[in-house]
């Protein structure tokens, strides 16, 4: 079994990687991103969902959203956060590793490093030629992870996330001259401690535009954050947008 695919590993980790303060952020990037404006009712999939940050605030602005996601418990906590909100979001169990909607959609996210986890490269670039296959013609797909150029500038000691009960070390270890990326996590909870390690592959910005570019998409940009500054010295984030032609 991935790391992926354990159950254990979203519910107990879920808290730090998903936090109130995150949703709060996300809900100013749908309202204030360029990147994420889209077409009046533009069809919008957020593959590998989690448990819906990205779900609400886009229904919100009145795009018809999907949600995909791997993890039961994922899907559990959208539905919930959906049902609350009172919005029409559908949701689909599936694995992005052969997941596509012929022509389903304009739009594609991929957001907060939920791409590069398969072990096999070749499965990675499969998540972006299945991502076109779901898009019409003209339709645009965006990947959002931590770039090597980005991570290379913060990268060091270990980091503490503080908890309501409890807290978690977060180390990342570069691997493979920088091809790969491990981060060990520690979940310090009512005396007990909880160890769990992920592992996914490092892109650096020109590296990524090229497996769009592989996969059939024209028109790449590459970003350093959601506000569409340019992918330099100053990037936040590692932001890869491009777009099916129209003939194909």
């Amino acid at each position: 079994m991935q790391w992926y695919e354990d159950e254990a590993f979203w519910s107990d980790f879920s808290d730090t990687m998903f936090s109130a303060r995150r949703r709060d952020e996300v809900a100013r990037l749908v309202a204030d991103s360029p990147l994420l404006a889209f077409g009046a009712r533009a069809r919008v999939l957020d593959l590998c969902c989690g448990p819906g940050l990205f779900l609400v605030p886009l229904a919100q602005q009145g795009y018809a959203v999907t949600g995909v996601d791997l993890s039961p418990h994922m899907l559990d906590r959208a539905r919930k956060v959906v049902a609350d909100a009172g919005l029409p979001v559908r949701l689909v169990r599936a694995d992005m590793l052969t997941h596509v909607e012929p022509g389903g959609y304009d739009v594609v996210l991929n957001l907060f490093t939920s791409w590069g986890y398969f072990d096999r490269p070749a499965d990675n670039a499969r998540v972006l030629r299945n991502a076109f296959e779901s898009l019409a013609p003209g339709g645009r797909l965006v990947v959002d992870v931590l770039g090597k150029e980005v991570l290379a500038g913060w990268i060091g000691r270990p980091q503490l996330v503080e908890l309501d009960d409890g807290y978690v070390v977060q180390r990342d270890t570069v691997l493979d001259g920088w091809r790969r990326l491990r981060t060990d996590w520690t979940l310090v909870r009512d005396g007990n401690a909880r160890e769990a390690s992920i592992t996914c592959w490092l892109y650096s910005g020109a590296e990524l535009c090229a497996l769009f570019e592989e996969a059939g998409f024209t028109d790449v940009e590459c970003f350093g954050g959601f506000d569409g500054a340019p992918y330099d010295q100053h990037a936040r984030r590692l932001i890869v947008r491009g777009v099916r032609p129209t003939g194909r």
